[in-house]
């Protein structure tokens, strides 16, 4: 389906699953560099799986991942944090920890085990924490943090690991719309500023129209399509997809397609 020559990240022939249930089989994606990809889907359709396993914290029953077009279960652990940094469904942190102290965290892949933060890492998290704009709650716990505030600064943290591959599990989960659009618009800001290939899964189809250069659509046990979302957003795909039927029309403000479900017979 994809050129997965011409990638940073991406997989042939993938089954996954968890022992021998198969979740998704014969996936070969390629992640489009530099762009921010979009992975939508029913629940339970796989998209958390394939995410984590782009990432390595899943192992796949068959097939390959390739980073940087090398087979990713060869790569030394610390190389690929080096490559890739992956923000799970709402992280957990040690109580008290700070905005900064998290940050720090991200430092660890280009640190030897023992040695220490210098002047050096304490500019790349001072930048991660600017870019998020969470200077002013440098010092600030996260558990006194707003849900938005929290989310930002996981990935303040991701940002000091100085990856060129973010990979976000629904990064808006439990966030109001405000907040929703909060982590959105930093997030085409860090693609677009800094270049970052961004690939997060995406429940809300029109966040996924309108922030996403690319979509991968799950369903069935596979990749159903992928492509850009003016031309993946149709009813048809929806209906496939999700089970639902859909009206697609121009958004009236940026022209990107927007998903207006409703049910059948109406």
């Amino acid at each position: 389906m994809n050129d997965t020559s011409q990638s940073r990240l991406s997989s042939k022939d993938l089954t996954l699953g968890y022992a021998t249930s198969k979740i998704l089989e014969h996936v070969d994606i390629a992640i489009p560099d530099g762009k921010i990809t979009a992975l939508i889907g029913a629940n339970g359709s796989g998209k958390s799986t394939l995410l984590k396993t782009l990432g390595r914290i899943l192992q796949p029953i068959e097939g390959t991942v390739f980073l940087d077009g090398k087979a990713i279960a060869s790569i030394p652990s610390r190389d690929i944090a080096r490559a890739l940094a992956l923000l799970p469904q709402s992280p957990i942190s040690p109580d008290g920890l700070t905005v900064r102290q998290l940050c720090r965290f991200g430092r660890h892949p280009h640190k030897g085990m023992l040695a220490r933060i210098t002047r050096h890492d304490e500019e790349i998290v001072e930048h991660a924490i600017a870019a998020t704009g969470l200077t002013d709650l440098t010092e600030r716990p996260l558990d006194r943090l707003s849900g938005g505030q929290r989310q930002r600064a996981w990935i303040a943290m991701a940002l000091a690991q100085q990856t060129p591959i973010l990979l976000l599990d629904e990064p808006t989960t439990y966030l109001d719309i405000a907040h929703q659009l909060e982590v959105l618009e930093l997030l085409r800001e860090l693609n677009r500023k800094q270049g970052r290939t961004i690939v997060m899964v995406v429940h809300d189809l029109n966040h996924a129209a309108q922030y996403a250069d690319h979509i991968v659509a799950v369903a069935n046990g596979g990749i159903h399509a992928a492509g850009r979302p003016t031309d993946l957003l149709r009813p048809a795909l929806i209906k496939i997809v999700f089970g639902v039927d859909a009206m697609v029309i121009p958004h009236p403000i940026d022209g990107t397609p927007l998903c207006l479900p409703f049910a059948s017979g109406q």
